[in-house]
């Protein structure tokens, strides 16, 4: 009983802490954009959204370096797929909208269940069909079903939707760990990740940008120093640790948050369009991340309605 009710506090805790990671991933593209109108274009403004919370993470590197030294192979396959997906989710932000490229990310619950049905033998339930369908649902909603097609119309549309495929094959790696190891993995994803950074700033993909002066990063470094440790290595952090304890589909739902908060700050800030298409879709996104709580208040609803 007392092993249930521990399992069940730290499953509750790995849901709100990828919550969390959500929230704060909805208010990425806010410093990204600011870099990038400071002069640090594009693909560079990720490059240092990258190396800095590295850098951060190196006095701690060098405390468990035996331990991060003798990762497993895994440790680093789990660092590249997670390097790679957010380095063009964050990408994506800069070559499409906001919300345009988050919504693509978010077939990731998709992949994510489907991933770990075929790989890791964990069934699909029915809140989890639910779920996938009011994701969708609410995808479709604000991409705009009735003004034809939803394929991926831009190279950030495209780096969107294999962000998501990145982080579906990521979520299905993390599940074999415990969630004791989130320094390492935070560790590998911010070295593999600057790698990927790199490599996409000075690939044909990213255009002709120039490589940014020292100046601009001097006058941004001030505000991003403070951004690193409050919202970015946090919001890594979380996702993880509360990954590996939730089914790789569930992981994907509870960072649908980020779809929320995106949409809205984009809305006000950005002056993307937030009407009563944008509103539907965000409560219906919003309902699938919290169907894993509703379903077994629902389920003891019913049972107690029975016994009466």
């Amino acid at each position: 009983m007392i092993n249930r009710i521990k399992t069940l506090e730290i499953s509750t805790q790995a849901k709100l802490a990828c919550a969390y990671s959500g929230v704060a991933w909805g208010l990425y593209w806010i410093p990204l954009r600011l870099m990038d109108q400071a002069g640090i274009y594009a693909a560079w403004s990720t490059v240092l959204f990258y190396a800095v919370p590295f850098l951060f993470f190196l006095p701690l590197t060098r405390q468990r370096w035996l331990s991060i030294r003798q990762s497993k192979k895994s440790y680093h396959w789990i660092g590249i797929a997670a390097g790679c997906s957010l380095v063009l989710y964050a990408n994506a932000m800069l070559y499409t909208e906001v919300v345009r490229g988050i919504l693509m990310f978010y077939l990731t619950p998709i992949w994510s269940l489907l991933l770990a049905r075929v790989l890791l033998g964990e069934a699909i339930t029915p809140p989890r069909v639910a779920a996938i369908i009011l994701g969708v649902a609410g995808l479709f909603t604000i991409l705009g079903i009735d003004q034809g097609t939803l394929l991926p119309g831009n190279i950030g549309d495209w780096m969107g939707l294999l962000a998501g495929l990145g982080w579906a094959i990521t979520a299905v790696l993390l599940r074999q760990d415990d969630g004791s190891h989130a320094q390492e993995f935070s560790t590998w994803y911010f070295f593999y990740g600057t790698i990927a950074a790199i490599l996409l700033a000075v690939s044909p993909i990213a255009g002709e940008i120039q490589v940014p002066e020292i100046a601009a990063i001097v006058e941004v470094l001030p505000w991003f120093l403070i951004v690193a440790p409050i919202l970015l290595i946090p919001g890594i952090y979380s996702a993880f640790w509360g990954a590996p304890h939730l089914n790789p589909g569930v992981v994907g739902l509870f960072f649908m948050t980020e779809i929320s908060v995106a949409t809205i700050t984009a809305a006000l800030w950005a002056n993307e369009p937030f009407g009563l298409r944008e509103i539907t879709g965000v409560v219906l996104i919003s309902l699938a991340g919290l169907s894993e709580f509703i379903w077994p208040f629902l389920q003891t609803k019913v049972g107690v309605e029975r016994a009466n």
